[in-house]
Formats: structure tokens, sequence, C-alpha cells
């Protein structure tokens, strides 16, 4: 039964290592552009991030985690912030093109591991969906596995075959390094930067018109059923 539960899990792992959003970009750019090593540690960032969103979902009352789904107010803040960060991303880049083609010529660039640590953990921390995407695979858990502690089973795993499909899609970023010229570099840079902005202002519409939104989804559903 306990190897059912993990065998459960592991497509699920998948799938969220494949999720599109502002993490899965800047994970590759980082790849590409910096190494393994640093995608890594930016990745371990990511994740201490969804093991803490995991321990909320488990702890946490299921009035407060209601609480924050259908407040859209919580939307905003996360859109806000990842509008934020976009901008500066794509700032900062648009005048750092002489820095790029320096660190591109060095033989050693600084890694600056810590930075890429915490970056991962705050870009995917300041996302309130990804609590609420951690309470729905807790509720899939619950239904789905046998075992004593089947959910915690069930989680683990998930995590643990995350990372290592993200390790996969770190390694296979690294094989275009001897492809990235500097120019491509600081377009790679600006279009992730725009991936952000693009991810914020939609968290951001969602927080302010949650009304049109629920009215896509259901005219996608009456569509679906046909």
């Amino acid at each position: 039964m306990l190897l059912d539960d993990i065998l459960a899990a592991i497509p699920f792992g998948i799938l969220l290592a494949f999720t599109i959003g502002p993490v899965f970009f800047v994970l590759l750019e980082t790849s590409a552009t910096k190494g393994f090593a640093s995608a890594v540690i930016f990745d371990l960032g990511v994740v201490l991030a969804d093991i803490i969103f995991i321990f909320l979902a488990f702890f946490s009352t299921n009035k407060l985690l209601e609480k924050i789904k259908d407040d859209p107010n919580f939307l905003v803040f996360g859109g806000v912030l990842l509008i934020v960060y976009g901008l500066i991303s794509f700032i900062k880049t648009s005048k750092s093109f002489r820095s790029i083609v320096r660190d591109y010529q060095k033989v050693k660039i600084k890694k600056g591991y810590w930075k890429l640590f915490v970056k991962g953990f705050l870009l995917n921390f300041i996302n309130i969906g990804v609590l609420l995407g951690w309470l729905g695979f807790i509720v899939i858990g619950t239904s789905i596995t046998s075992s004593e502690n089947g959910v915690l089973v069930f989680i683990s795993t998930m995590i643990i075959t995350y990372f290592i499909t993200d390790l996969v899609k770190i390694a296979a970023a690294k094989r275009l390094r001897n492809r990235l010229t500097p120019k491509r570099i600081f377009k790679t840079k600006k279009i992730v930067a725009l991936v952000i902005l693009g991810f914020g202002i939609l968290l951001l519409s969602q927080g302010l018109f949650p009304e049109l939104f629920e009215e896509g989804k259901e005219q996608i559903q009456k569509v679906q059923s046909y």
C-alpha cells in the first residue's frame, strides 16, 4: 500500500515540475546563463518555500485557507509584488548589457549562491496560489492514499519527484550555455522579466476583476461539456 501511494504521487510531482509559471522560466534562465550549481541553489530556495506552504496547508485551519481563497486582496498583493519584481528585473537588465558582456568574458563568474537561494524562495513564496495548490494536492492525497501516513508519503514523494525532474530540466538548459552569446543572454533575461511581469498582471487582474475570471471559467466549462 505504501508503494501504491508513492507510485500515485510520482505523476503529480512531474506535472508540478512542468507547471508554467515565473519560477519555471527563471529556473531555466538561471541554468542556461549561470550554470548547473547556481540553478540548483535557486531551486532549493523554491523547494523551501514549497515546504513552508505545505506546513501552512497542513496546520492552518480550513477557515483561514478559505479566507485566502475568497479574498481577492491577496491576489492583488501577490500581483503587485510580481509586477514590481518584473519591472525592476527588466530595467536592471536594460542597463546591464555591458556587465553581461564582462561577466561572459570572465573565466570565473561570481555565483552569488545566497542571493540565488533567497531569490528562488521569495519568487515562489510571494505567489499565494502556490499555497492553494498545495492545499489541493493534500486533498487529492487524502482521497487516493491508503497507508497509515499516506498523505505525508504522497506529498513527500511529490516534492522529491519535483526536485529530481527539475534537475533534469536544469541539465538540459545547461547544454544551451555554449550557444548563448552575450546578446542572447541579454534577450533571455529581458524575456524572463517580461514573463514575470505578465504573470503579475494576470494575478492582479484576477484580484481586481474576480467576476470576469469566474465567468470565463464557466464559459470554458460549458464549451468542454459539449
